[in-house]
């Protein structure tokens, strides 16, 4: 083989995507010195995302300190390239910001991810481009727009504020005092869910659990998002209830949509074009992509599904590693060439995906991969 492209998105809790590239890498080099390895890093849309873009498209990192899901002050990093910001709502509102023990949508909130919109808009940011993989939040995106200066009011004209648990109480929208920096902004949002806004497909039901809440807490959060869901439309003329990816990041989607006419976009395949991938994979023997567990999901519009299709199109043969492998057979009738585990079967998941463990179980399964497969 003359050369190999290798395109993974991180394993989570263990590598990074450039981290999970070297370790590729090096398994290429050590039993293929020659062989030219181009590496492209990807993100669909959750944590990193901003950074990959950021790197892809040279632009300069920015820090600001905004409320947190619980309104606790944290550190945000966004990228800013030209006029465009360069965006991942994990950085504020994100489920890892949050204790396991303290994990609540009644209560978290997206007031942070506005902030850091606003911050941008400051800066002269009027394009945007945002991941919101990985919220904490149930809140409709109504904390992000009130950080932009919209009112949500109870039937006493009362400010309705907090999180998912309040919606309900909302009975009309106040956008008099948004900033006018939004005016001639574009939002472009990378996101991976095709979750409505509503119904038991939707945000609440899918993702709240994973969020803290209880199955009395679902019942008050989707009468929630279905009152709220009824006010935008009378408000905007917008019905986002039943609308794909309306649902991602806690209705964070859905409200983007309506209120700043935000297109929602695979954040894969969003990412990978930022990085020219198709020109990257020009002669490519062999493309190596993967995630920290490959499975169903992965086919749903994970990263390694992104390059799946790209190197399908171009007729290059792609192979996928994941840190936990389940459902092979269904990953590889969509066209993996193989999928692999990159942990031994008798290795805890404690050990597995220890950073250094990770890392060179990675690289040995790729050299393992080149030596059985492809007669190295």
């Amino acid at each position: 083989m003359r050369k190999i492209v290798t395109a993974c998105d991180s394993f989570k809790g263990s590598l990074s995507s450039c981290e999970a590239n070297r370790a590729v890498v090096e398994g290429i080099h050590d039993v293929m010195k020659d062989c030219e390895t181009v590496s492209v890093e990807t993100a669909d849309g959750g944590e990193g995302t901003s950074g990959v873009l950021t790197r892809n498209l040279g632009g300069v990192p920015e820090h600001i300190g905004v409320h947190g899901p619980l309104m606790r002050p944290v550190e945000a990093e966004y990228g800013i390239a030209g006029n465009t910001a360069l965006m991942e709502m994990a950085s504020a509102s994100g489920l890892a910001l949050v204790p396991e023990d303290e994990r609540n949508p009644l209560l978290a909130n997206t007031f942070g991810t506005g902030e850091m919109i606003l911050d941008a808009l400051g800066k002269g940011c009027r394009e945007f481009i945002l991941g919101i993989g990985g919220s904490a939040t149930n809140d409709g995106g109504t904390g992000m727009l009130r950080a932009l200066g919209y009112r949500f009011l109870d039937a006493d004209g009362a400010p309705v504020t907090g999180g998912g648990g309040s919606l309900h109480l909302i009975r009309s929208i106040d956008d008099s005092g948004v900033t006018p920096l939004l005016s001639g902004s574009t939002f472009k949002v990378a996101c991976d869910v095709r979750a409505p806004f509503c119904g038991h497909e939707g945000a609440t039901y899918v993702f709240g659990p994973q969020k803290g809440a209880s199955e009395e807490d679902l019942e008050l959060l989707e009468k929630g998002m279905a009152n709220l869901a009824g006010v935008i439309e009378r408000h905007t003329g917008i019905d986002i209830s039943g609308m794909p990816g309306a649902g991602a990041a806690g209705g964070l989607g859905g409200a983007l949509h309506a209120f700043l006419g935000a297109s929602l976009v695979p954040g894969a395949g969003l990412v990978l074009d930022s990085a020219g991938f198709r020109k990257r994979i020009a002669g490519a023997d062999l493309v190596i992509t993967g995630e920290g567990s490959l499975d169903s999901q992965t086919v749903l519009g994970k990263a390694p599904a992104g390059v799946l299709r790209r190197c399908i199109e171009e007729g290059v043969p792609c192979i996928a590693v994941g840190g936990r492998l389940k459902d092979r057979e269904l990953l590889l009738s969509h066209g993996f060439a193989s999928c692999h585990s990159i942990s031994p079967d008798w290795m805890d998941d404690s050990i597995a995906m220890r950073h250094d463990t990770a890392f060179s179980n990675l690289r040995l399964t790729v050299r393992k991969i080149l030596k059985e497969n492809f007669g190295i």
